[in-house]
């Protein structure tokens, strides 16, 4: 698991050392071999008999031992002969070993009395009793770490390897203090909301510790809160049955209290105790933006929608929704009035842009997701659906008093998953249409200013001085800017900015009205006409960067992007756009990031259209844009898999592209730059332009596997594929169908997958294309294998063995004899198996050391078949080498189906438990990925673990869930689950 500050099992070293008298370095331990150093020196601690005798001293904190304990403590009933003369040899050679005065003789017996930071049983019971404090006073994240760091002070068993029965009955004792820390440490993970990720440890210790009733109910209630009910109570029958076998008794109260609780579904069960300090931050978001230090007028409103706010202390929960046009002042006076009511919202404010002015508003899921997090949930028990995130917010809300500012909303649709379900709580929506649909909303309309309102407003951006000098020239600028605030915003801070205009300068320039749209009107045309008024003022180059980037359909964009966009070299680039957001006709996202407002950028193409001379250009600069990426997208391909020869097939880009020092930068950028690629190639589906785009989709392809992207990224085939058959493009449209079956066959949908590669095997064939000919028949080999059709998968991977061949594609080659492999393993030709794994293996390795992933695969492959062949240990080391690159290159699918391949091999080696953790956290790795045929084989598997370790009923849940999802999809699978279901099967 997871968890800051541990815990950490400490391996062969000393601990810190500390100051002192006599031994003021000296330390011990015996939470696992009895060990003693001085300073960083490892001490001889002697013979086993030696160390019990050391331990025996160590345990007793300080009190003397007689000779008489002590001989009992290491012999027992029958001591040797000469045991007396033993002992004191022990404690001469000790004394030799140890600093003087540290081991004492008195009343005929010895003593060791050292500080109690030298022993690290005495550490960890500080550590422990502190946790308890901290725990008690509500702070549960200290307590965390100080169990945490206790834990991470055993090296193993206790007292390993001492003889006696004194060391044994203290090793028993340490042994179940250090499982009470354990359980305790679990309990506050889950009190912290960490479920999904406990089940995986908690499975294997209670397969290690089966009759440990409190391990069981810790089970219990992390697949509860995990949404695995039927798990949790298949958990109490086994228990159940498990003591009534090995006891004779009954599961103790507290276990069957938390069943019943179960069964009726108790709504407080699901709900992990809220951390009550410290760590405010996250348990009360304060998110609002920062309220203008000039804001002006609108005391009407800020009094009406402040008194509705208010209300919401009382027995109703309120919502305020105001609406009106671009740039009128919806979300500056509704952060203003966030502000003002913060006092009556102790419990936090949330805030988001809902973007609903674009053609990519926010998801209800999505910001649910992003609301859920700031409330202190943890990612893992965040739920995949719409109305389960709702829920769920509703319920965390419950009982606090927070503020929600929802700006932008598209409609209500959009907000109502967003809205607070209970009363205390409140929210404040502004949008540009009025939501007359919104059910018990306080509808406010927001005009533009009033004369007096928009001039005290430029008056406090200009300057009192500079305005009273020319008010009427002051007036006449507010009327030209129609009253609307954003424009007098933006005209006020250019006349700030310009010293040497007068008030008058600028009247005259805005009563141009060549200057404005030709006529101003309500909505977006007014907006236009405030951004007129700065753009009107950009020098040439200025102006042509801020046409030409807001022709790109990303969420942001880079600079690297945007130089590319307007071919220029990099520093220029960033002066042009760092003056454009000086002019708040850009916004800095981050460092190194740019992004327009929504109707920024519609205004920004409307001059774009009008403007841009030749018209042609605009085209230019987006297919700069689509080279950069392009060309930059198959440097990280070609990082990922070096010697494949898809980067050759990639079309020409006249664009560089950026250049990468190593694996990890180059997926940084890849991620990081997913939206932009994507919406890029969403863009360029027109003819000039449509092979290059198909192209970048194929060089990005890791956004498809990694799970992160993989929505958006099969839109992108989806609509690149239709635009190449539109054109008749064949080749095109067939490396489109190649990247769309990927996708499918990634998200366990095969039957579509399936067609996809078919089409593209035959276009390929059209259109001699080398790719496709090759990668397309190698996709349908492995749909064939998933299916069970055998035959068909021979022949298709042939036929991809042949054509990377031709191609001379060394890395294609390779995935074709890895997946051949795993035919011949299918249909019992395990040593052929075998061979072709190692033979793909063997051309990875010579083609180039670089190719961690795609060496992945291949021993991914030899994995199953040295499974198969009875050679577990192999299996088990190739498997973990795969799993280790398949996480460095963030390959969430194949990280998931590895570490269900290595809970096979724990099937295998009859190692069970390590078994049930692998596919345990299989599941965690792959949700959200894989599809549900992938989920059932790792259902099936995690069954076969718990049955084996008398968790029947737990496997039985696990197997009815695999066998509906087998036969949902008509899976063969089906057949072995119902064999595994019958009673005989799990005797």
């Amino acid at each position: 698991m997871d968890r800051e500050n541990g815990p950490r099992v400490p391996g062969q070293r000393a601990p810190s050392t500390g100051p002192g008298d006599g031994g003021q370095d000296l330390r011990f331990g015996v939470l696992g071999p009895v060990r003693a150093w001085r300073g960083g020196e490892a001490l001889p601690s002697g013979s086993p008999q030696q160390r019990a005798l050391l331990a025996a001293l160590l345990l007793r904190d300080g009190r003397t031992a007689t000779a008489s304990e002590l001989i009992d403590a290491i012999w027992g009933e029958e001591p040797p002969s000469q045991a007396l003369a033993a002992v004191r040899t022990y404690a001469s050679r000790l004394r030799k070993i140890l600093p003087s005065g540290v081991l004492v003789s008195e009343s005929g017996g010895y003593a060791i009395r050292p500080r109690r930071d030298a022993l690290d049983l005495a550490v960890a019971q500080e550590l422990a009793a502190e946790a308890e404090k901290l725990r008690a006073g509500g702070d549960r994240r200290g307590a965390r770490a100080r169990i945490n760091k206790a834990l991470g002070l055993w090296d193993g068993e206790a007292l390993a390897s001492v003889p006696g029965p004194y060391a044994e009955t203290q090793r028993t004792r340490l042994e179940e203090w250090r499982l009470q820390l354990v359980e305790t440490r679990l309990d506050m993970d889950l009190e912290a909301g960490a479920h999904a990720e406990a089940v995986s440890e908690l499975t294997a210790l209670t397969a290690a510790h089966p009759l440990r009733e409190r391990l069981r109910e810790l089970l219990m209630l992390a697949l509860y809160r995990s949404g695995r009910q039927a798990e949790a109570l298949a958990v109490y029958a086994d228990t159940r049955r498990l003591l009534a076998d090995e006891l004779g008794v009954d599961p103790n109260p507290e276990l069957s209290r938390l069943q019943q609780r179960i069964l009726r579904a108790d709504a407080e069960l699901a709900r992990p105790v809220e951390e009550s300090a410290p760590a405010p931050a996250v348990s009360r978001p304060a998110q609002l933006p920062a309220t203008v230090p000039d804001f002006t007028g609108r005391a009407a409103f800020v009094r009406e929608l402040g008194d509705r706010l208010v209300t919401a202390e009382g027995s109703v929960m309120a919502v305020s929704a105001l609406a009106g046009i671009g740039g009128v002042g919806k979300t500056t006076l509704a952060v203003h009035v966030a502000h003002e009511a913060r006092p009556h919202f102790p419990d936090g404010q949330l805030y988001v842009d809902l973007q609903g002015a674009g053609s990519r508003a926010a998801a209800p899921e999505t910001v649910l997701g992003a609301f859920l997090r700031a409330l202190g949930t943890p990612d893992s028990a965040i739920p995949d659906s719409l109305d389960e995130r709702a829920a769920l917010y509703r319920s965390t809300l419950d009982g606090r008093r927070i503020l929600v500012l929802l700006d932008n909303a598209r409609d209500a649709a959009q907000i109502r998953p967003l809205l607070p379900g209970t009363a205390g709580c409140a929210a404040l929506v502004t949008s540009r249409i009025r939501m007359v649909d919104l059910a018990g909303a306080h509808l406010v309309d927001l005009d533009v200013m009033s004369p007096e309102e928009a001039l005290q407003l430029f008056t406090r951006i200009v300057g009192v001085e500079r305005v009273s000098a020319e008010r009427e020239a002051a007036l006449d600028v507010v009327a030209a800017c129609g009253f609307l605030p954003l424009a007098i915003r933006i005209a006020a801070s250019r006349l700030a900015a310009r010293r040497t205009w007068t008030v008058a300068v600028l009247a005259a320039k805005l009563a141009d009205e060549r200057r404005r749209l030709d006529e101003l009107q309500a909505g977006d045309l007014a907006v236009k006409a405030t951004f007129e008024l700065g753009y009107g003022q950009l020098e040439p180059a200025q102006a042509r960067a801020f046409r030409l980037l807001g022709l790109a359909d990303g969420p942001d964009i880079s600079l690297p992007a945007a130089a590319a966009v307007l071919d220029l070299p990099l520093h220029d680039t960033e002066d042009l756009l760092e003056a454009l957001v000086d002019t708040s006709l850009l916004e800095s996202a981050a460092p190194g990031r740019y992004r327009y407002h929504d109707l920024v950028r519609l205004y920004a193409r409307a001059c774009a259209d009008r403007d841009e001379q030749p018209p042609s250009e605009r085209e230019r600069a987006l297919s700069r844009l689509l080279d950069f990426y392009l060309s930059t997208a198959a440097r990280v391909y070609a990082i990922e898999r070096p010697g494949d020869r898809t980067v050759a097939h990639l079309e020409a880009t006249h664009h560089a592209g950026l250049e990468f020092t190593d694996h990890a930068e180059a997926l940084d950028w890849l991620h990081a730059e997913a939206d932009c690629v994507l919406a890029c190639v969403q863009q360029s589906l027109a003819r000039p332009c449509l092979r290059r785009a198909v192209d970048l989709l194929m060089a990005t392809k890791d956004l498809a596997e990694s799970g992160i992207n993989a929505l958006r990224y099969e839109m992108a085939a989806v609509a690149a594929r239709d635009a190449a058959r539109a054109f008749g493009d064949a080749r095109s449209e067939g490396r489109a169908r190649t990247t769309l079956t990927q996708v499918y066959s990634t998200a366990g949908r095969f039957e579509e997958a399936d067609e996809e590669a078919r089409r593209a095997a035959e276009l390929g064939r059209a259109s001699g294309d080398p790719w496709t000919r090759a990668n397309a028949p190698n996709e349908r080999g492995i749909l064939a294998l998933y299916e069970n059709r055998h035959v068909d998968a021979e022949a298709h991977l042939s036929q991809a063995l042949d054509a990377f061949r031709a191609d001379a594609n060394k890395p294609g080659e390779a995935s074709a004899l890895c997946n051949l492999s795993r035919v011949h393993l299918a249909t019992g030709r395990v040593a052929s198996a075998v061979e072709l794994a190692k033979q793909g293996i063997a051309i990875y390795e010579d083609a180039d050391s670089g190719l961690a992933l795609r060496l992945a695969n291949g021993k991914y492959a030899l994995g199953l078949a040295l499974t198969a062949s009875g050679q577990t240990t192999q299996a088990r080391a190739v498997l973990t080498e795969a799993l280790t690159a398949f996480q460095e290159s963030r390959q969430q699918l194949w990280h998931g189906m590895t570490l269900f391949r290595l809970a096979e091999v724990h099937i295998a080696d009859r190692r069970h438990a390590a078994a049930a953790a692998n596919a345990e956290q299989a599941l965690s790795v792959l949700h959200g990925i894989g599809g549900e045929w992938r989920r059932a084989n790792v259902l099936t598997v995690l069954g076969r673990g718990l049955a084996a370790l008398g968790q029947t009923d737990r496997a039985r849940v696990c197997w009815s869930e695999a066998l509906a999802s087998f036969e949902s999809l008509g899976s063969p699978e089906a057949d072995h689950v119902r064999m595994l279901l019958h009673p005989a099967a799990v005797a």
